[in-house]
């Protein structure tokens, strides 16, 4: 068995995107349309510069994490500033999120513990968003605080973020149940994100292409919605009832996206033994 060339520890640009960027890669059903649309084009830059140190694709990993986790607390900075940064860790978290695996094609050093902290990045950012949604909708810090403080917005909140979990671990528990029954995983190909079964399923997912309203719980579009949530709230004299108003629908909608989402599930081809 013959070794694999090695690769230079400075590649030209095109050397590494022929690597990192494949057509495969580029075409994966799994990219964000943030990165379809202008991250992967602006994460080469970085990883060329990346690949130039000793830093590992994990350790670029462990920044994103970082980051991600950041945009949940960037929330309580008052006004507009604290949607915007949040907006911007989320843009950052998704720029390295790009940038790790790129990384790790180029050193072919992927692994379970790259991929187990990409999910653990994921799954705590968003998580950090829903909870810090709640906690600021609480008013629970700054002044005023100890006559307009409800934790009852901190709960919603919790239930927001693990409502968020919940939704966002469904995928990756249809890997585990297929796994376990040996059906191995399914393919990283649109047709095989779209199964669904018959009926109303079919209608309800064709209503959701246009109205994608179960996408905002992703960290970026949640981000941005709070955003323009922000700036809305900023020509009213009450900003305190919108941000609880807010919250309030996110706790529930998350629930209503997360019962869709497992019955598209459950009754679609994806758990199924085929005889």
């Amino acid at each position: 068995m013959t070794e694999p060339e090695e690769r230079p520890k400075k590649p030209t640009m095109a050397q590494l995107r022929q690597v990192v960027q494949t057509d495969e890669v580029m075409a994966r059903s799994a990219e964000h349309w943030t990165g379809t649309l202008y991250m992967r084009r602006l994460s080469i830059n970085l990883t060329y510069l990346l690949v130039r140190t000793p830093i590992t694709a994990n350790g670029v990993t462990g920044l994103m994490i970082v980051v991600g986790i950041l945009a949940g607390p960037a929330l309580l900075l008052p006004g507009f500033w604290g949607p915007l940064a949040a907006v911007l860790c989320t843009q950052l978290q998704m720029f390295l999120d790009c940038c790790d695996g790129e990384v790790a094609r180029w050193r072919r050093s992927m692994s379970p513990k790259g991929i187990l902290l990409d999910q653990i990045g994921h799954f705590t950012a968003e998580a950090s968003i829903g909870i810090f949604i709640g906690v600021k909708a609480a008013a629970l810090l700054g002044p005023g605080a100890a006559t307009t403080g409800d934790w009852y917005y901190a709960f919603l909140g919790g239930v927001l973020a693990v409502g968020i979990s919940f939704n966002k671990g469904l995928n990756l528990m249809v890997t585990v149940a297929r796994t376990n029954a040996g059906l191995g995983a399914l393919p990283d190909t649109t047709a095989a994100r779209g199964m669904t079964g018959g009926g109303a399923l079919v209608q309800l997912r064709r209503v959701a292409r246009f109205v994608p309203f179960h996408r905002i719980f992703h960290s970026i579009e949640l981000t941005l919605v709070t955003l323009v949530l922000g700036a809305a709230a900023l020509l009213f004299p009450d900003q305190l009832s919108i941000w609880r108003g807010y919250v309030t629908v996110l706790a529930v909608l998350i629930w209503v996206v997360s019962l869709g989402h497992f019955l598209a599930i459950w009754r679609s081809p994806k758990l199924r033994v085929q005889a």
